[in-house]
């Protein structure tokens, strides 16, 4: 068990107290890239990124007038008191799209298969963890659709007790055929990625063809109960930055939040400041 736990512990949960935002806390040992996007949310009344960590934990703080539930481990709140209930878990660094800010067109050197985690090492760390406290998993990738046992893993997974929410994020190519048993095996919560709403441009920008199934997906979504359908979309100005209030418009009928993220530099990605659109500006954007 140490040895599996080895690929989770190895770095220390790191804190930057000059972001003012909610910070994505990582643990692991894979971690190609380390950054944290901002994110603007939009739901039908109008009002979470680059990194290849094999398992991460989201945090929030306490304070006196929250004090910790005595059923959560100490292991899960760090030295600047914040609270660690939510593990995110990669299953694969594959992925069946390029998408340009994400990967180079021939994709990446991928980690050789005995240093990845086996179902079974992915179901008894997971139960560590919730057993500690944890009671949200968010499962991701690269394309976690794209593994096999997918379904197996799910299925485990929503037996833990103490486990409120499974949740997933996905390019959607692959999910409208399988998310009527995803659902079945316990998923409960869908992230959707889809950075435009025009064909064309989904296929410049991700290198391959399926807008169509994306969009597929996002219905299934919805005609499957699942309420809300998150959709991220990240934002690059001179590619999608028009689109902001067309991703909006999707929310005033049906059950989806949009969730804007910035567009934020890592290893390979070929970055751009002139690329980024601030969240404060998406923000304007939408209200005037």
């Amino acid at each position: 068990m140490r040895r599996y736990l080895s690929k989770f512990i190895h770095y220390p949960i790191g804190f930057n107290p000059s972001n003012s935002f909610p910070l994505n806390c990582e643990m692991g040992s894979y971690c190609a890239a380390r950054s944290t996007n901002r994110q603007a949310s939009f739901s039908g009344n109008m009002h979470e990124y680059a990194t290849r960590a094999f398992a991460t934990t989201s945090c929030a703080s306490l304070s006196e007038d929250q004090p910790k539930d005595n059923s959560v481990s100490d292991m899960l709140v760090d030295s600047f008191g914040r609270l660690h209930t939510y593990l995110r878990i990669s299953l694969t660094e594959r992925c069946n799209l390029r998408c340009q800010y994400c990967m180079p067109a021939d994709g990446v050197e991928l980690t050789p298969s005995p240093q990845l985690l086996t179902k079974t090492e992915i179901l008894r760390c997971a139960n560590l963890f919730v057993s500690s406290g944890v009671n949200k998993i968010r499962l991701t990738g690269g394309e976690p659709t794209i593994r096999k046992d997918i379904e197996d893993i799910c299925l485990e997974l929503s037996t833990l007790k103490g486990l409120k929410t499974l949740s997933m994020t996905t390019n959607g190519i692959a999910l409208a055929r399988k998310l009527p048993k995803l659902k079945e095996c316990g998923l409960n919560s869908v992230n959707i990625s889809l950075d435009t709403l025009v064909p064309a441009k989904f296929e410049f920008m991700t290198r391959r063809k399926g807008h169509e199934k994306v969009m597929d997906s996002i219905n299934a979504a919805i005609d499957l109960g699942f309420n809300p359908v998150k959709v991220n979309c990240v934002v690059m100005r001179g590619f999608n930055d028009d689109e902001i209030c067309d991703f909006v418009e999707l929310t005033r009928e049906k059950p989806i939040d949009i969730r804007f993220i910035e567009f934020m530099p890592f290893d390979g990605n070929v970055w751009n400041v002139k690329k980024l659109v601030p969240y404060s500006e998406m923000l304007d954007t939408v209200v005037r």
